[in-house]
């Protein structure tokens, strides 16, 4: 599977000996193990053009004159080997086959021929879907807390989602559930969750309950500078709930299976 982010450089351009954009736009994104990911800068890298993409501060590419090179150090070729593939028209970045220890802040540095430098900053978020994915088993007609095991900060915002429907929403001391018809639909005054947690409680669970339920959590550090906006980190936590029909006794269970 490929997954294509676009990513517009909103440029403001200064004028002068290597003047920085200000307004640099910071980007979260989240993935998870094995996938390719192309990052997409929506620009055309001209010949007189440098473009550099660091990984955590250490330079992993280059092109200039439409010429590229990739992974030129030691660190570069441990990390990411034959994995990454920079287009020499775009400045666009693929990395395929993405690991979790790819997990990290990616920039792109433009360096424009009037001397202008414009930069995009990225963090990208690997997580392993089925290693962090925990499993409840429940009767039908019961209640099940589903606990991410850590509390989240002021400034976060904490998202549960239902077989990739959004189901409830939680930012501060303020939440939102069920706020479409296909949610109400399912759930109807049957969701109810934690703020200081982010825990979720299905209330009077029912068979068609049963499916995945992910809380992705996005924190934002802060800023110094007030123009630049600041690094956002997601992080995902995942359930699989089986809701067992408390009509069936346990031997037809084992009859069925």
């Amino acid at each position: 599977m490929k997954i294509l982010i676009w990513l517009t450089l909103c440029g403001l351009f200064v004028h002068g000996a290597f003047a920085v954009d200000k307004d640099r736009v910071s980007v979260s994104v989240s993935v998870t193990v094995g996938v390719s990911v192309t990052l997409y800068t929506d620009v055309k890298v001209k010949q007189e053009d440098r473009a550099k993409w660091f990984y955590n501060d250490a330079r992993i590419s280059q092109i200039f004159r439409h010429q590229s090179m990739i992974c030129t150090d030691v660190y570069c070729k441990e990390r990411f080997g034959d994995r990454l593939k920079v287009d020499n028209q775009t400045g666009s970045l693929t990395i395929t086959n993405i690991i979790s220890t790819d997990s990290g802040l990616y920039k792109l540095q433009i360096i424009n021929g009037d001397s202008s430098i414009t930069e995009k900053i990225l963090n990208v978020s690997v997580f392993d879907a089925a290693a962090e994915m925990k499993t409840k088993s429940v009767k039908e007609g019961e209640s099940v807390t589903l606990d991410p095991g850590e509390g989240g900060k002021a400034n976060d915002v904490m998202t549960w989602y239902f077989n990739d429907i959004r189901i409830a929403e939680i930012t501060g001391d303020q939440s939102k559930i069920c706020t479409d018809h296909q949610c109400d639909e399912i759930f109807r005054d049957r969701l109810k969750v934690d703020h200081q947690t982010g825990s979720l409680t299905i209330t009077n669970i029912r068979t068609t309950d049963s499916g995945v339920y992910k809380l992705e959590i996005i924190s934002s550090s802060s800023s110094i500078h007030r123009r630049r906006r600041s690094i956002s980190i997601t992080s995902v936590k995942s359930f699989s709930v089986s809701v067992i029909d408390s009509g069936l006794s346990s031997v037809q269970l084992n009859e069925n299976q």
